[in-house]
């Protein structure tokens, strides 16, 4: 793996919950909750006055958007921000930072933003949180992508996260179904009968591969070609850097082929 791993921050070792060492559920859970927190924050770093930058959208990168908020508060931080989702739009109008659109923006410095998978290669699976589309728009926009997560996130071949693509409503079905005959597992409607609606008014197919996306640029394009399809969760080529967090601290990896190394 072309991983370089320079500890950015230290995390607090985590102790035994109770007399049998087994920690409870909400303890475990208030532990996820600070390392999110300290990537978000530690993912900060690599902003810089004046830039322009591209708001993600999901539950690590949420601390980032309020970390951003606070240095422009506190700190005298000046940037502006393009948000990936309505929810981003409204976290960070709620925080203080100034918006303007990506057509106003001429191109961004820089996208922090979360990732439901990544591999060694910087490719990564996006679309948990339904902004696929929008987030894609945004990072093909910036100079440079900065991916805040979880070691859980962290995997040698994608695809045990189901892989979203989002579509048109229009007969959908028939766009599933030719989804469906190359997909190995299953192909979901996203919120089933009630389904779940993405902020452009599509659909999300929740695609069941299995760790088998070995080659995720030509499903990417294979996917894309499929009339009904508007957007594919593969982010390939263009994540330049990971803040990872993990018990042991949180850890930067630089991608050695990428736009920051």
């Amino acid at each position: 793996m072309n991983f370089s791993v320079p500890i950015l921050h230290t995390i607090l070792t985590f102790g035994i919950g109770n007399h049998h060492g087994i920690k409870p559920l909400q303890t475990i859970m208030d532990d996820i909750e600070k390392l999110k927190s300290e990537a978000g924050i530690a993912a900060c770093d690599f902003i810089k006055n004046g830039m322009k930058l591209g708001l993600g959208t999901g539950s690590t990168v949420r601390y980032t958007v309020i970390e951003i908020g606070r240095r422009i508060s506190e700190e005298g931080l000046n940037v502006v921000g393009v948000p990936t989702s309505e929810s981003t739009r409204v976290l960070a109008e709620s925080v203080g930072i100034p918006l303007i659109s990506l057509a106003e923006s001429g191109g961004l410095d820089l996208v922090i933003d979360g990732a439901d998978e990544f591999d060694s290669d910087f490719s990564l699976i996006k679309g948990g949180g339904g902004a696929l589309t929008r987030e894609k728009i945004v990072v093909q926009s910036s100079k440079s992508m900065v991916v805040v997560a979880d070691d859980r996130k962290q995997v040698e071949t994608l695809g045990m996260f189901d892989l979203p693509v989002e579509i048109l409503p229009f007969e959908w079905e028939r766009t599933r179904d030719r989804i469906y005959s190359m997909c190995p597992g299953e192909v979901s409607l996203r919120g089933g009968s009630d389904p779940f609606i993405t902020d452009n008014g599509g659909y999300i197919l929740d695609c069941s591969f299995g760790p088998s996306i070995s080659d995720p640029k030509s499903l990417e394009t294979t996917l894309l070609s499929i009339a009904g399809v508007v957007e594919v969760g593969l982010f390939v080529g263009i994540c330049d850097a990971v803040v990872l967090a993990s018990n042991g601290g949180v850890l930067t990896l630089i991608n050695q082929l990428g736009r920051l190394s």
